[in-house]
């Protein structure tokens, strides 16, 4: 039996130093080392030997089976370096070839517009914060002297959430003004913040108008804060944001939750003040609304407006972005369309 595994040996030995292909490799395996192979048959003949010659025989067999799969193994390897070589020789990198550019993702215009004011703000000492987009009526409203039946309710009109607490308290945040009721409630005076964030109104949808669009909301309270202090802040976050060069103008408003209100415009940063079609002949863009804090609202969070004052201002960024970039349409920036927005890398 010995001599029969030798041959055996020998000849598959033979054969897979001729096998010159992956092809011509699987089918020396099969021949040779297969479930029906050439050393399975053999492996098969051991019953027919005599009981004290079966395990030698066996052994010799297993030996000569480890042997030929290792020989298989270093043949595959060998014949699979051959077929590659070709392969890398020709791709071989070209240093002198253009890099292809990753494609990278970018943040959105609007929050790209949202880091720029923030950081105007932030160099005035303004730290920011956000809050719940589902907010109470008590600091969407009320503690913003708005109580209920107030008209200036119908300027903010909302969506309400059913299910939660009694019919109509909770809604969708018209403004992101309730941080002020949640930050003054919690912290004492000096308090200097602003509050980026999505709002909600119910209003059609055109150029200028959504039913969601994102504000910053900004605050500060101390004592012996004035209008000047509300000019002065302001305009240098302007300037930031849109030029040194840009001026200016305060304009008496209304807003419930102040006293004095204003509004507050720039000069046209297209015409330089001398009119045209974005700043409709006038040579001045609205840009936010503000006033000093309502001392009704101080008293609503526990402040005493004899010892205390402070403004509030608020600024659509949507609008912000429009007048940077010479944007008409603010449903560009939620169409989704990658050809308008790669354009704000």
């Amino acid at each position: 039996m010995q001599d029969t595994w030798e041959a055996l040996q020998q000849a598959a030995e033979r054969e897979l130093a001729a096998a010159g292909d992956v092809q011509a490799l699987e089918a020396w395996r099969i021949e040779y080392l297969g479930r029906r192979g050439r050393l399975a048959q053999a492996m098969r003949g051991l019953g027919q030997l005599p009981p004290e010659a079966r395990p030698a025989a066996g052994a010799a067999g297993n030996a000569v089976k480890a042997a030929l799969t290792g020989v298989y193994d270093a043949r595959k390897q060998a014949l699979a370096a051959a077929e590659q070589a070709p392969v890398e020789e020709t791709a071989a990198f070209d240093v002198t070839l253009p890099g292809i550019r990753p494609r990278v993702g970018q943040a959105h215009v609007i929050n790209q517009v949202m880091a720029k004011v923030m950081a105007a703000f932030g160099q005035l000492g303004f730290r920011a914060t956000d809050g719940p987009e589902v907010e109470w009526d008590r600091n969407n409203f009320t503690l913003l002297n708005l109580p209920e039946e107030h008209p200036a309710r119908d300027m903010w009109d909302t969506f309400y959430v059913g299910n939660v607490g009694k019919p109509g308290e909770v809604l969708l945040r018209t403004h992101t003004s309730p941080m002020q009721i949640r930050v003054m409630e919690q912290t004492e005076p000096p308090v200097r913040v602003i509050v980026p964030g999505k709002v909600y109104r119910y209003e059609a949808t055109d150029a200028t108008h959504g039913w969601m669009l994102y504000q910053v909301e900004g605050f500060a309270v101390d004592c012996r804060v004035t209008m000047a202090d509300l000019k002065g802040t302001l305009t240098q976050a302007i300037q930031l944001i849109f030029g040194r060069e840009r001026r200016t103008r305060f304009r008496c408003d209304y807003f419930p939750f102040v006293e004095p209100g204003v509004d507050m415009a720039m000069e046209c940063h297209v015409c330089d003040g001398s009119g045209c079609g974005v700043c409709s002949s006038t040579g001045w863009i609205e840009i936010l609304g503000a006033g000093m804090i309502h001392p009704q609202v101080l008293r609503n969070v526990g402040y005493d407006p004899e010892e205390y004052s402070g403004f509030a201002f608020g600024m659509g960024l949507d609008r912000i972005a429009m007048l940077l970039y010479g944007i008409d349409d603010l449903r560009l920036f939620y169409d989704n369309d990658l050809r308008f927005l790669r354009q704000f890398r």
